[in-house]
């Protein structure tokens, strides 16, 4: 009941925070990008609320707990991303003025057909992220009231959709940064008392001739899949649609790198803790599952205390569920109201019905894979297709329209083939699988190779604005560069 409880209260406090954000949601701006006035704190705490989804609250404990200490490189890699972010991409990408990585495409490349597949990526990341977030959402809602998986799945997608129709991204800010402190809070104090309960029981270690903390161990070519992981992980971070419009809600450049350092700082917190959770789950014999945070306070203190807190991680999954759902739709609306709509705030609120029913129905559909797993994947199509766009896009001047559209085409082509071979068939035994389950150590090489060969093949299908271009990317603000905010040609 405490459980049941809990989800009611985090779904009420998240419909009011964004009930809140309407008063200052008015215009166009608003919606998109909050006008580009959210400043560093408040705007990385919402990028901890949206970053740290169900893989990070429940899938990463749970692959822990499965695999051992191999699956350490998954909270590693997704803070080490921002690492990337910040020294490649924030400043730059805020400059560009721009709303939406398909805005930036088109306005680096001026090119409408690299737009179009740009769009068409970035609703598909947005779709393959959001499926396993309203698959986790029933799980745990199942787990904790017996009801079928769907009914948590569709209260996640209708409160998403309320919040997003209500306040778009001014909205989503406030509730995403409350989630943030929640999420850590809900993991951090149990895991308080459950060390204690460990001490007291002597604190015991794992069984004799377990290999959990052994490295390669259960695996094949698990070599391959580490580095592919670390890869994915890396350079996927700067290819998240949800991810990079955060940083067009900075003021300014300066404001972006700001953020992604407190952004650092706060994923590295809360990274500490899911570790903890998948030893004490193995230490206790839990199964191998991504229930093992909700399960385990039961497990090891039970009672009324265990109650409460299992209350309370409760809470905070659902505030994972929410609040990366949140910033998943507005990403993906965004898109599909400006390249499919007409733009402005009317299309925007129809395209967050679309954002939010199509990964609704695949939750139901798709074969089940551990969250973490799932979500790997999206880093992968998101590492194989933005992430060459972005760097060479912002640091290399010879980058030519042809060039961009072969490498988005063939390395998130590629990335998506064995995204949806793992999704949809399988399992696949061997290298077969290994490859597919974690493409991003030959779909990124191949991405970068493509997309520089073809644009030296192609000199004379560099954009011709490219210099002006280069010049608003680099200049820092304080020397007074007039930028405006850039349009698209499609709106």
């Amino acid at each position: 009941m405490s459980g049941i409880t809990a989800v009611v209260i985090v779904l009420l406090a998240t419909v009011l925070i964004g009930a809140f954000g309407i008063r200052f949601s008015r215009t166009t701006s608003d919606f998109y990008v909050a006008s580009r006035t959210v400043s560093p704190l408040w705007n990385a705490s919402a990028i901890g609320g949206e970053y740290l989804s169900a893989a990070s609250f429940l899938g990463i404990a749970g692959l822990i707990l499965a695999h051992g200490a191999d699956m350490l490189w998954l909270p590693v890699g997704w803070t080490g991303g921002y690492l990337v972010l910040l020294v490649l991409v924030s400043a730059p990408l805020r400059r560009s003025g721009a709303y939406t990585l398909p805005d930036f495409a088109e306005a680096r490349l001026e090119s409408m057909t690299v737009r179009r597949v740009s769009s068409v990526l970035v609703v598909l990341i947005g779709w393959l992220y959001l499926m396993p977030q309203f698959q986790s959402a029933g799980l745990v809602f199942r787990t904790i009231t017996g009801a079928p998986a769907w009914t948590g799945c569709l209260l996640v997608a209708v409160v998403v959709a309320v919040n997003v129709l209500s306040g778009g991204m001014r909205s989503i800010t406030f509730v995403q940064a409350f989630q943030y402190w929640l999420k850590l809070t809900a993991l951090a104090v149990p895991l308080v008392f459950m060390l204690l309960a460990w001490r007291a029981d002597g604190a015991p270690g794992l069984a004799p001739g377990d290999t959990w903390a052994l490295p390669l161990h259960g695996r094949d070519h698990v070599v391959y899949e580490t580095y592919s992981l670390i890869l994915a992980t890396f350079l996927g971070t700067m290819g998240l649609p949800h991810v990079l419009v955060r940083f067009y809600t900075n003021p300014d450049g300066r404001a972006a790198r700001r953020t992604t350092l407190v952004v650092l700082s706060l994923l590295g917190a809360f990274y500490l803790i899911p570790a903890a959770y998948g030893y004490l789950g193995r230490v206790y014999g839990l199964p191998e599952s991504d229930t093992v945070v909700i399960a385990l306070p039961d497990r090891v203190i039970g009672g009324t205390l265990g109650e409460l807190l299992t209350a309370l991680v409760t809470a905070g999954a659902f505030a994972a569920f929410l609040s990366t759902s949140s910033g998943l739709t507005v990403s993906v609306a965004g898109v599909i109201a400006q390249d499919i709509l007409r733009g402005g705030v009317r299309s925007f609120r129809i395209a967050t019905v679309l954002a939010v029913v199509v990964p609704f129905v695949l939750a139901g559909t798709a074969r089940s894979l551990p969250v973490a797993t799932v979500v790997g994947l999206a880093f992968a199509v998101a590492a194989s297709s933005f992430c060459p766009l972005l760097v060479l896009g912002i640091w290399w001047r010879r980058l030519t329209t042809a060039g961009a559209m072969a490498g988005l085409l063939v390395g998130g082509g590629l990335a998506c083939v064995a995204v949806l071979a793992t999704i949809t068939g399988g399992p696949y035994d061997g290298w077969t699988g290994a490859l597919l389950s974690q493409p991003a150590a030959w779909t990124v090489p191949v991405a970068f190779a493509v997309m520089i060969l073809v644009s030296l093949l192609t000199p004379s299908r560099v954009p011709p604005g490219v210099a002006r271009t280069m010049v608003r990317l680099h200049t820092p603000e304080t020397l007074n560069v007039d930028r405006g905010d850039w349009r698209p040609r499609s709106v």
